[in-house]
């Protein structure tokens, strides 16, 4: 006799679709070279040196905790407000915008480094912390595949790294398919960005789920109950929470406005953040020959640094509110390290990079890159 959760877990794959019960032999193989290695054996040595001598975990500190005490607060605050106080409607677009602003700040800086493990030396606090997307209305356990493993291993290589396919009516790079709207790209993407996390919280993650992969070359490996579970249940939750709460205290076409501000504002801040570290002028990307291997001809970490971009790393406000985002290569390279000490890492990467001749890339400022993103668009759309 099967138990309860068994029976569950079989009603589960058998109503999926075919192809998201059998998507085992998918995946392409990617291998890197060895030439190189020793750059990054060095700087790993380096770092790892830096924690010990100065007795520090590599993990998240008062900083981080300090940080996510700020932004819950302010997130309830301002659902609070919006929801149950009923401010004049210019103190509602205001504070539709702060908390857009403010998701996007839990998405970089507790999310991220929980689901990265470097929240805390604590599994289950990381766990939780990586949950909060669940809240926002993703799914941490999509995320963790799409991000954690696809874009950091596989970093701007086509149909592998589901970050430079997530949006049909941008082109990327030159290798991918150009259609006539893609010329204009540079004066809609910003519109683009701003529908972003709406599609990706009621279309994306379902596709997922329901095909069975994280990118065109990658199968989502096998979901738990649980996992079934948190995800029928955090869109539910999002969706109550976001949606039929606040029509019943609010009215409806209030909410549908204040959700419409708070999406477009956290789909616009997190996808420009993410283009401004690697899509932009002077960054390599890959696109395979065959739907089987790949050989990339440099070492993974070279691959990294070649892809990756950082920006405004000088600017203790961007530092602050992008959660290290803006020290992308680093977290690319060590992202089992929390944000905090990224500045520090910083001094390590550029030292070692002079050292082994390897060509580091950063923008001094936001503008610089945004502008930058934009000219790749514009050159990218007639290329």
């Amino acid at each position: 006799m099967i138990s309860l959760s068994e029976y569950w877990l079989r009603l589960v794959k058998f109503a999926l679709p075919k192809s998201r019960r059998d998507n085992t032999n998918i995946d392409m193989q990617v291998r890197f070279s060895n030439r190189g290695a020793d750059f990054y054996s060095t700087l790993k040595e380096r770092t790892e040196n830096y924690f010990a001598s100065h007795n520090i975990k590599s993990t998240g500190d008062f900083r981080l905790y300090l940080k996510t005490i700020i932004f819950s607060l302010v997130f309830v605050s301002c659902y609070v407000a919006l929801v149950f106080l009923s401010p004049p409607t210019w103190l509602a677009i205001v504070l539709c915008v702060v908390a857009g602003l403010d998701m996007a700040a839990i998405g970089f800086n507790v999310m991220h480094d929980g689901a990265h493990g470097s929240y805390s030396n604590n599994k289950k606090v990381n766990r939780v912390m990586a949950l909060s997307l669940n809240f926002l209305g993703a799914n941490a356990f999509f995320w963790k595949q799409k991000h954690n493993v696809n874009h950091h291993s596989y970093t701007n290589i086509e149909g592998m790294d589901d970050d430079i396919d997530a949006n049909p009516f941008l082109r990327m790079h030159v290798e991918q398919k150009k259609r006539w709207f893609h010329r204009f790209q540079h004066v809609y993407a910003l519109m683009a960005y701003s529908l972003m996390f709406f599609f990706w919280v009621f279309y994306r993650d379902f596709k997922k789920y329901f095909t069975g992969k994280i990118s065109k070359y990658t199968p989502i490996r096998n979901m738990t109950v649980t996992e079934h579970i948190l995800f029928w249940a955090s869109k539910l939750v999002h969706f109550a929470a976001f949606i039929v709460i606040p029509m019943i205290f609010v009215g409806v076409l209030e909410t549908i406005v204040g959700y419409i501000i708070i999406t477009f504002i956290l789909g616009l801040v997190i996808s420009v953040v993410f283009q401004l570290a690697h899509v932009v002028e002077g960054t390599d990307f890959v696109t395979p020959t065959n739907e089987k291997s790949l050989n990339v001809e440099t070492e993974w970490a070279i691959h990294q640094i070649n892809t990756t971009v950082n920006f405004a790393t000088k600017n203790p406000a961007a530092n602050w509110f992008l959660g290290g985002l803006n020290f992308q290569v680093e977290h690319h390279l060590f992202p089992g390290v929390s944000h905090v000490h990224y500045p520090k890492l910083n001094q390590i990467l550029r030292e070692t990079c002079a050292e082994f001749d390897v060509k580091y890339k950063e923008f001094s400022s936001v503008t610089g890159a945004f502008v930058s993103h934009l000219k790749y668009l514009k050159q990218t759309g007639v290329a």
